[in-house]
């Protein structure tokens, strides 16, 4: 496998150094994630714009959580769980949320629980819903705009958790005590 680089302001490309000063500011740091996307600043553009856009969803913090560690655990990200752990923290999430996303669990309601389903449904079937799977989604008090939102937080983290598997992106030193390892298999 190929080694990324771990870009900082010195070794950037220069169409990435504006994006990275922006991590620097925002984060304190440069999230490892940044600067091996910074290879090619188009992709941290588009991450950072989907992100934003996620983030200006109409889900809640908690619903926000379901779909991005459901993606993260599906597809084993090293890296994206233990961020996403400390961002659900920031974000107010519960631990039991957090916990029952990260180890596979039941939500604490039905609600979450069918936004996990249907993140599942979209992710392992590649959009290709069965009617009975979209009806159950809308009865369970969801909209034909959060369908659409699934997508987009899908598209968001396929492009982190690629990133992470193949550079093999090492976790920011505030994840590390949130390391996970998945513990089934598919």
């Amino acid at each position: 496998m190929s080694t990324f680089t771990l870009h900082d302001l010195n070794s950037a490309p220069e169409a990435a150094k504006p994006l990275l000063e922006e991590s620097q500011n925002a984060f304190g740091m440069i999230p490892g994630l940044h600067a091996v996307m910074a290879e090619a600043p188009v992709l941290l553009e588009g991450y950072r714009v989907l992100h934003g856009l996620f983030l200006d969803s109409s889900f809640n913090a908690d619903e926000k959580t379901v779909v991005w560690q459901t993606i993260n655990v599906e597809h084993a990200c090293h890296y994206c769980v233990p961020a996403h752990t400390g961002i659900a923290k920031s974000m107010k999430v519960s631990d039991d949320v957090s916990n029952a996303l990260r180890d596979e669990t039941p939500l604490p309601t039905a609600k979450l629980e069918a936004l996990r389903n249907f993140t599942l449904a979209m992710l392992r079937q590649r959009g290709e819903l069965e009617e009975n799977q979209l009806q159950e989604f809308l009865a369970a008090g969801y909209t034909r705009q959060n369908v659409l939102e699934v997508i987009l937080g899908l598209s968001q983290k396929v492009m982190s958790n690629y990133t992470n598997h193949l550079a093999k992106t090492p976790v920011d030193e505030p994840f590390k005590r949130y390391a996970w390892e998945k513990k089934s298999s598919r």
